[in-house]
């Protein structure tokens, strides 16, 4: 299947440290993957690991250090007239983390669903009724009539949310980036959620899901990249990974899922810092932690590679590009 949006090598970095002591921080470093028509794909990964800025370079909302952001075979990374940006924005939008500071909560739910078909030419202002109704038939919002007519502080956080997710349909996207779409709701109304989601992938939308949540990742993704301090560290088939994980760092994250969803033995981590992106040295940025660190893990950045079939990772030790690298004695 031909992917509709592609992201080759692309990194962005932030000045940090004020005058006196300029740092380097690699908020994304050498990230690559694709996004394919009716297929969600999980980004994950704990605080600060970079997954929110991979969103903003998506939607164009921060210009990348270096890369390539492939829309339909198109770099649109670097666009800068107007009348570009809009039309890729028009095919890749977002659902925000917060529903209610997502809305205006002067307008009614028919001004935020009207607002994205006049910016993008899709109807006007006689015939854009119908529409709403179709969209929030769409996300389940029914009857229509009524709910169109309400503000944000009506609903509840779940309709919200709703109400934000038909937005983002409103342009007929062909790329959706949801951006931790359910931490903000109760637990009792986020599987309603996913559930739509799910169903959405019959319009060949491509979904980026946002998330440290691994069980909301397996009960909705197809695919997962796993990242870390700025890099993405393993990636592959969502079930697959989630069962039988590469990376350390992965298998860290399903340790620190609740005892009744953990199907892995405990696994030992070592203190050290969780963020390790800025000016980050030559080595591996999950050393200081890794229970498996080897020598050359202090030494040399490990590359992603094809340990098994549709399942990278970058690590020296579970997926070393060179055999005699595990010949290395244990590091410090």
């Amino acid at each position: 299947m031909t992917a509709i949006l592609e992201v080759r090598s692309l990194s962005k970095q932030f000045r940090t440290g004020g005058m006196l002591h300029p740092s380097r921080l690699h908020a994304v470093d050498d990230v690559t993957f694709a996004l394919q028509p009716g297929r969600i794909t999980a980004l994950a990964g704990e605080s600060g690991s970079g997954k929110s800025t991979v969103a903003r370079l998506l939607l164009r909302l921060l210009t990348p250090t270096s890369g390539e952001v492939l829309f339909e075979g198109r770099d649109v990374a670097r666009d800068r007239r107007r009348r570009d940006v809009l039309r890729y924005r028009k095919q890749v939008q977002m659902i925000f983390q917060d529903p209610f500071g997502s809305l205006n909560p002067a307008k009614t739910v028919r001004a935020h669903l009207e607002r994205p078909l006049r910016i993008h030419g899709i109807a006007g202002r006689s015939d854009a009724k119908p529409r709403v109704d179709t969209l929030l038939e769409t996300v389940g919002l029914v009857p229509a009539a009524t709910v169109a007519d309400k503000y944000p502080h009506e609903l509840s956080g779940g309709q919200r949310q709703r109400v934000a997710i038909a937005r983002a349909l409103a342009a007929s996207p062909k790329v959706v980036i949801a951006d931790e779409p359910i931490s903000m709701l109760d637990v009792s109304i986020r599987i309603g959620i996913l559930n739509l989601m799910r169903d959405l992938k019959e319009l060949e939308i491509a979904f980026l899901y946002v998330t440290h949540d691994l069980a909301s990742a397996r009960y909705v993704a197809d695919d997962i990249l796993v990242m870390y301090a700025g890099q993405i560290v393993e990636q592959g088939p969502v079930d697959e990974v989630l069962a039988n994980p590469l990376h350390p760092y992965t298998r860290l994250l399903i340790a620190s899922v609740p005892d009744g969803a953990r199907t892995l033995e405990p696994i030992e981590i070592r203190k050290g810092t969780a963020a390790a992106a800025v000016d980050p040295p030559p080595g591996c940025r999950f050393v200081d932690r890794c229970p498996l660190a080897i020598d050359i893990c202090r030494r040399e950045t490990p590359v992603l590679v094809e340990a098994e079939p549709n399942r990278i990772a970058r690590c020296h030790v579970t997926a070393p590009r060179q055999r005699e690298d595990l010949h290395a004695q244990p590091a410090a």
